[in-house]
């Protein structure tokens, strides 16, 4: 069996460890205008980029951005005309900020650039700060951003999207609360296992996805219960900087695909959202990805030679056991709901063409009445 060929995308430039967000001033000292792209909370840090020049901030990013969004923050930036776009936050804030940064000054529109390759190139420099340790966005080519008509997720991808400095520094996660440390935390495994599972699974990808949930395991516990710990906190931004890696070449599979509308249609939070699917996906997968799916169970310490039911059971404890309420209805579901979001999911070949095993509309239906 031949290996297919892949290519990978990295930041230029990479900064990790406690204090490294003071970087990007010295990197950065020659640019005159520079736009960060942030959320009310995430610009707080604006004085820690130690940034000379003028600075502009967009703080009006929400947890899932839409094109409404989008279009705000690209009317800002022509009104400031940036050398730099730094974006500081979490996924949305970072894919945001990628997208400004090729479209502010190009007469190319979200819709001339949506799908792979069609970005035609980028002027302004960009810096991705990264504040959570989820999405792995500071790592990647791709871009997400919710079209509130269609209800689904518009994804652009492209190289020209890489940043030229990514900074992962563990003191910015610090006052992120235990709730969002564990959903996040939880979906930077997943892109990790999602790759690693994948229909497309690569030796290479592999070695990125093992270090990932390998790191989860080591840390996540740790990074939820004392959100001062440095070391956890730092193995944390690892993580999901391999599992954003695992993205590009390879990406998600149907865990993520059975997300997307809890986000999209009840405004779930990512993390959230995958955090409560992933159990459902990993222990549907076994059978077909029984070895790998034993690597991931002993690194997250779910047990050795379990069961498709005794994973399930293993993993939404691990989930829960990190304080994450596991139940759709808790979050607001409605069980006449489900069938839509299980048309919506199913529809999502992108991701699920890339699922070990084939998922009917009925097995995802079968799974948010599980997570019901």
């Amino acid at each position: 069996m031949t290996i297919a060929p892949i290519t990978l995308y990295q930041p230029r430039r990479l900064a990790v460890g406690a204090g490294t967000i003071a970087e990007v001033g010295a990197w950065a000292a020659d640019a005159r205008s520079v736009l960060v792209i942030a959320t009310p909370i995430t610009a707080g840090f604006v004085d820690r980029l130690k940034l000379s020049g003028r600075v502009a901030v967009f703080d009006a990013i929400p947890g899932e951005p839409d094109v409404d969004t989008l279009d705000a923050a690209l009317d800002f930036a022509r009104q400031n005309s940036p050398d730099l776009i730094v974006g500081l936050g979490g996924g949305s804030v970072l894919d945001v900020a990628k997208l400004v940064a090729v479209l502010w000054d190009s007469e190319q529109t979200l819709a001339d650039v949506a799908g792979p390759n069609r970005v035609l190139g980028r002027n302004t420099r960009l810096a991705q700060v990264a504040t959570t340790a989820g999405t792995g966005s500071e790592a990647g080519i791709r871009s997400l951003i919710t079209d509130p008509v269609k209800g689904n997720k518009i994804a652009v991808e492209s190289p020209h999207m890489i940043a030229d400095l990514a900074v992962l520094d563990p003191e910015l996660t610090y006052s992120v609360p235990p709730a969002v440390t564990a959903a996040t935390g939880v979906d930077a495994m997943a892109h990790c296992v999602e790759a690693f599972t994948n229909r497309r699974a690569h030796p290479m990808i592999d070695g990125f996805a093992r270090m990932g949930f390998k790191l989860v395991g080591k840390h996540l516990a740790r990074a939820v219960r004392d959100g001062a710990d440095t070391e956890a906190r730092e193995g944390m931004m690892l993580a999901s900087y391999y599992g954003g890696i695992c993205l590009g070449p390879v990406n998600t599979a149907a865990g993520h695909a059975i997300a997307y509308p809890l986000g999209t249609r009840l405004r779930l939070p990512h993390g959230l959202a995958n955090a409560i699917i992933f159990p459902h996906v990993l222990a549907f997968n076994r059978p077909v990805a029984a070895a790998k799916t034993a690597e991931v169970a002993k690194a997250l310490g779910l047990g050795e030679d379990l069961s498709s039911q005794e994973l399930l059971g293993a993993a939404r404890g691990f989930c829960r056991d990190l304080g994450i309420e596991m139940s759709l209805a808790a979050h607001g579901a409605s069980a006449d709901d489900l069938p839509l979001y299980a048309s919506e999911a199913h529809a999502n070949r992108r991701l699920m063409d890339n699922n070990p095993s084939d998922m009917s509309v009925e097995d995802v239906l079968a799974v948010y009445k599980a997570a019901f």
